[in-house]
């Protein structure tokens, strides 16, 4: 039996990835900072809820210990993730980027990230098959983004694809220093989620998909990459 757990996943992405991946055979923790919301998912899933604010070591160290009680993890899928959009859903331009607003994006989309494997990272090293997974995006591709006539080229914001060019560097780092894990960053596509005031093109059905995959990638499979549904991304 696997088990995964998945953060930010009361709703949109995380939501679907934990119902393909209890349809799987998972055993899945639905991770989810508010608990009434967590528990109210994870009984529609058949999940297991569990609190868990990326952005607090606390709350994040009791996960751990809960996960640890209940036996392990062999898979993390580090889905919370925020964009730091304009209360009527506008992208924030160059112009009126702030510090602070790269501070409160990072704070969650790279420090969560780090915050969350570095706690779990001794219960991954346990399993015999630990696989984690970052969900990124193609606003992370230094390529995508600067070449005109990408669909990225276009987007003016700079804390959302500047937190998730960290995240593929991190994810490229610990796929270094630990090569018995398969450790690889997803881009899931435009997917309307409330992330983007569900002005997305997608459903979560199919952005969900490469999450889901590479939540299943075996020992042989690849580690330290970049994918979206169709392959390899260029970083």
């Amino acid at each position: 039996m696997t088990t995964t757990l998945i953060t930010g996943a009361n709703k949109g992405l995380g939501f679907e990835t934990a119902r393909r991946l209890v349809a799987a055979g998972h055993t899945v923790y639905l991770g989810s900072r508010d608990p009434e919301r967590g528990r109210r998912a994870a009984e529609r899933l058949g999940a297991r809820p569990v609190r868990i604010d990326v952005t607090d070591d606390t709350s994040v160290a009791a996960a751990v210990r809960h996960v640890e009680a209940a036996g392990g993890l062999d898979v993390l899928v580090n889905n919370a993730g925020v964009e730091g959009r304009t209360p009527d859903g506008g992208v924030i331009g160059a112009a009126d980027v702030t510090a602070e607003m790269m501070r409160q994006v990072f704070e969650t989309n790279v420090f969560g990230v780090v915050r969350v494997t570095h706690a779990f990272l001794p219960l991954l090293q346990r399993s015999a098959r630990p696989v984690i997974v970052n969900v990124g995006s193609g606003l992370a591709s230094l390529h995508n983004v600067a070449t005109p006539g990408t669909p990225m080229y276009g987007y003016p914001g700079i804390p959302y694809p500047a937190s998730k060019a960290a995240v593929n560097m991190i994810t490229v780092q610990y796929a270094k220093a630990f090569p018995h894990m398969r450790v690889n960053c997803v881009e899931p596509g435009y997917t309307a989620t409330d992330l983007n005031h569900h002005t997305g093109h997608q459903t979560v059905e199919e952005g969900a998909e490469i999450i889901v995959r590479m939540a299943q990638v075996g020992p042989d499979g690849p580690t330290g990459g970049y994918f979206d549904i169709e392959g390899p991304l260029p970083w």
